[in-house]
This record gives structure tokens, C-alpha cells and sequence, in this order.
């Protein structure tokens, strides 16, 4: 489809931001209308390209002037309120026959709470669920994965996957309402605790005397292999990109992470699917998110809560 003439997008923080850049640079004929509850960066994005961005004072102003709603907010509390707020809640707009797309990720619960009042509220409104992955610097750029909650036969496939196409490669129809949700937290329980899992091992290697690079390389190509390893790895100078080598600053927030894995244990629960390492992973985040030296860095900061030797390269390796 072209792209449309107006899209808005609420919530310019730290995947917000990168997303809504990708967006105005790629639909070049759109004009975006953006909120955030941190005016300075609303104003900030603004300045970037005022012809092309106004500034919203709040959700509903977005949804009554863009064609497209995209939502992307911390939890699920941030959701309710995007879309429910009884005086400047998205729904509060003339949203009939509009596309909204929310890309947070967020429990199923409040997601269905909000489609549920979507539905009943404006029946000829199309609400999606759309969570991502590829963190900060995926979204950067524009390389993320979409999760999708429909399926290829949804009447507004080829819509969605053209919009989200401009801000990654990779869009999966997961099958129905709020599976795109169930992929995302499925994605991060896994991700997680391949993270922990890679960061320990590394650990035993490097306190053993082996060069941690030479470890890495034996993993890209055995049965350790792993995105993690190979792309985010854990320990500082394995992967010069990586957050974990800029005192794991950027990527996907260890806070955020723990959230995630929180509400993956929980989603296991309530399908009664067995966990055997759920409760030891979400320990590790939680305590990961409390220690001062971990706080507001990476999530793959597990390698220094957990001991690990980030300074090995001072080490002799043969």
C-alpha cells in the first residue's frame, strides 16, 4: 500500500525514538504526529524536521489527526492509559476505521483489556498487537523483527506488514489476536536465559586461563552457537558493537528485561506449562536490576553481576 498520509506515533523513548525516525525517514510522503509524556523529547524529535513532525499535547490529539496510530510504551499500565484515559485516551478520538498498532510489550491481560474496549467502543477499528525485537540499535536501524497477532489471512496483512516493513525485516503473522504477544515473551524467556547461560559459560573459560575471544569463535561454530554469543555477547571485547563493550550502555535494558522474563514466567503459569529454569532466571534479572553497578545497562550486564572478569584482555592467553 502507499504510505499513509498522516501516522502517529506515541512514546519517544528509547525504542520509540529510533522507530519514529526510521518511520519519518522511510515514508517520506507522511507526516507524523508524535507524543510523549517527556515533553523535551517531543520537542526534541520536532526540531529534528519540523516540516514534517507536529507535536501532540496528548494521545488523543495524535489519534484525531493520523490515519495510523502506533504505540510503543513501557508496560501494560502505559497501554491502558494510552488508549483507555477517560478525558485523552486514543479512544477518546474519532478513531473509526483507523489502524492501531502497538508495539509494546506488555502482558496478554492488558492487551486484551484495551482490544476489548477497542471493540466494543468503535467496531470498525483495527487494534494489533505488534511487540519487537532487535533492541535499541535494531531499531536504529530499522532492522527489528515484528511479532504480529494475526494471521496471513487478516484483510489487513499486506497493510500492516508494509508499515512495520519500514522499520524492520522480519514480520510474522503469529496467528490471532494477541500471539503476537505470546512470540515476544516466548523470544525473551529464551533469550535470556541464553544470556545467563553464555555469560556463565564464558565465565568458566576466562577464570580457567583461556582467551575468552578463541572460546567465543568455538561456540560460533558448535553446538554454543547462539545470536547472543555471536552479536551480543556478554563479555567486553568480544564483539566491539556490543553494548557489553561500552560498559553495557544501550541495547535492551536489564530492567526491561527483567519485566519481560517476569511476564513469561507468569504466561507459563497460566497455561500450567512446566518451567525448569523460569524462576532461577528471573532471580538473576531481578537481583541484576538492583545492583548498583548493573542498573540502567545492558541486559547482558549479567556477565559483571555474576563475577565475570571484564578486564581478561589484561591477562596473558596463550
Amino acid at each position: 500500500m502507499p504510505s499513509p498520509k498522516t501516522i502517529g506515533f506515541i512514546g519517544l523513548g528509547t525504542m520509540g525514538l529510533p522507530m519514529a525516525r526510521i518511520l519519518r525517514k522511510k515514508c517520506v510522503e507522511s507526516h507524523l504526529y508524535v507524543y510523549d509524556i517527556n515533553v523535551k523529547a517531543t520537542e526534541a524529535f520536532v526540531a529534528e524536521e519540523p516540516g514534517r513532525v507536529t507535536a501532540c499535547s496528548n494521545p488523543r490529539t495524535v489519534a484525531d489527526k493520523a490515519e495510523v496510530v502506533v504505540s510503543m510504551v513501557p508496560a501494560g499500565p502505559h497501554v491502558i492509559d494510552v488508549y483507555l484515559n477517560p478525558d485523552d485516551g486514543v479512544l477518546r478520538a474519532n478513531v473509526d476505521g483507523k489502524l492501531l498498532v502497538d508495539c509494546s510489550t506488555i502482558d496478554v491481560a492488558s492487551f486484551d483489556q484495551v482490544r476489548a474496549r477497542v471493540t466494543e467502543s468503535h467496531p470498525n477499528t483495527h487494534f494489533y498487537d505488534a511487540p519487537v525485537s532487535g533492541g535499541s540499535l535494531g531499531a536504529e536501524a530499522g532492522t527489528l523483527t515484528f511479532m504480529v497477532g494475526c494471521s496471513k489471512g487478516d484483510p489487513l496483512w499486506d497493510d500492516l506488514h508494509d508499515l512495520l516493513k519500514c522499520m524492520g525485516t522480519s514480520i510474522f503473522a503469529c496467528g490471532g489476536q494477541s500471539l503476537g504477544l505470546t512470540a515476544k515473551l516466548c523470544n525473551n524467556y529464551c533469550s535470556g536465559l541464553i544470556a545467563i547461560a553464555t555469560a556463565e559459560a564464558m565465565n568458566i573459560g576466562i577464570r580457567s586461563g583461556m582467551d575468552p575471544t578463541v572460546l567465543a569463535s568455538i561456540f560460533a561454530t558448535s553446538t554454543a552457537q547462539s545470536r547472543i554469543c555471536d552479536k551480543w555477547n556478554p563479555v567486553p571485547g568480544i564483539c566491539p558493537e556490543a553494548p557489553s563493550s561500552h560498559d553495557y550502555r544501550g541495547g535492551f535494558k536489564v530492567e526491561l528485561m527483567k519485566k519481560d522474563f517476569g511476564l513469561a514466567v507468569d504466561a507459563a503459569k497460566q497455561v500450567g506449562a512446566r518451567l525448569c529454569l523460569g524462576d532461577a532466571g528471573l532471580k538473576t534479572y531481578e537481583e541484576a536490576s538492583e545492583d548498583p553497578n548493573c542498573v540502567g545497562r545492558d541486559s547482558r550486564v549479567v556477565f559483571r553481576y555474576i563475577g565475570g572478569k571484564e578486564d581478561w584482555s589484561n591477562d596473558s592467553h596463550k
